[in-house]
């Protein structure tokens, strides 16, 4: 049997057996192109795939700063917003929290940590990766030492080792929360279709406030009684309050290799944003 996906397709042709998920991706992957500087047909064969930072995958021992890579491609959220169709089938059977830094050993962890054992009487997951994980290290002294101060349970901290933000980890978590805009659009265009899912952590606690508990319970009530969709009902929700684009200096702090002031610096615009997120989860699940 002749198969367009063998044989190549004309670009004024929508290709013949395509499963509408296989469309659905090469337009996604067409959005982002357009985004970029690019103009692709979705319907064509040569559709773009997301460009990725080499440099992630060679986890360097020591780079200068945690925020030593940048999203490839430079995609605007805002004009992603809306445009792909819902994500596929949930894999894990509790709801998934990811908290996502650079190096996934200062600041996502000291996030993980901390919703992990605020929430511990939950069946939720909440877990952290990198863009550019130092991996197998663990948490950074003043980072464990400022989860301690707040509240976090020592054998988090202590377990805790650096892994890469992998597609896996996007795909399979409810709630992705960055700790800048540029670690937001590198996960996004990892895996397009958590667009709605993947916000940084101040931008979801600003969007949350005014959102009363009754009010969260009511969106999740109205997706049923299973904990993964209730959450989700949520999150996507949320999603939906979001402008074109977000204000300036939302972004979390990076204190690698810095002073403990900058480390106290990071927490306090951290924290605040956390105690938002944890009251939205609690009553998301109530």
């Amino acid at each position: 049997m002749n198969d367009a996906r063998d044989r190549g397709t004309p670009r004024g042709e929508a290709p013949k057996g395509l499963t509408r998920r296989e469309l659905r991706q090469r337009r996604e992957a067409a959005a982002i192109a357009e985004v970029s500087g690019e103009r692709i047909d979705p319907r064509s064969e040569t559709a773009p795939t997301p460009t990725r930072d080499p440099s992630a995958e060679r986890h360097p021992a020591a780079p200068a700063s945690e925020e030593s890579v940048r999203p490839p491609g430079g995609v605007s959220f805002g004009s992603l917003a809306g445009m792909f169709a819902a994500p596929a089938e949930e894999t894990s059977p509790r709801p998934t929290v990811l908290t996502v830094c650079t190096g996934n050993i200062c600041r996502s962890p000291l996030a993980e940590s901390l919703l992990r054992s605020r929430l511990a009487e939950l069946d939720l997951r909440v877990h952290s990766a990198g863009t550019q994980a130092l991996v197998g290290h663990g948490m950074t002294e003043p980072a464990q030492r400022i989860a301690a101060q707040r509240g976090a349970a020592e054998a988090v901290t202590a377990a805790h080792r650096a892994r890469l933000l992998t597609e896996p980890l996007l795909d399979d978590a409810d709630l992705i929360l960055t700790m800048t805009a540029e670690q937001r659009d590198y996960a996004v265009q990892m895996l397009p279709r958590r667009l709605h899912r993947i916000f940084p952590v101040r931008e979801f606690a600003r969007l949350v406030q005014g959102v009363t508990d009754a009010q969260v319970r009511a969106i999740a009530d109205g997706a049923g009684s299973d904990p993964r969709r209730r959450l989700v009902a949520v999150v996507e929700t949320v999603a939906e309050r979001r402008g074109g684009s977000a204000p300036k200096g939302e972004d979390v702090i990076d204190p690698y290799r810095r002073s403990d002031e900058v480390y106290e610096q990071s927490a306090a615009q951290l924290v605040p944003a956390l105690a938002e997120v944890e009251r939205v989860i609690r009553a998301a699940l109530a």
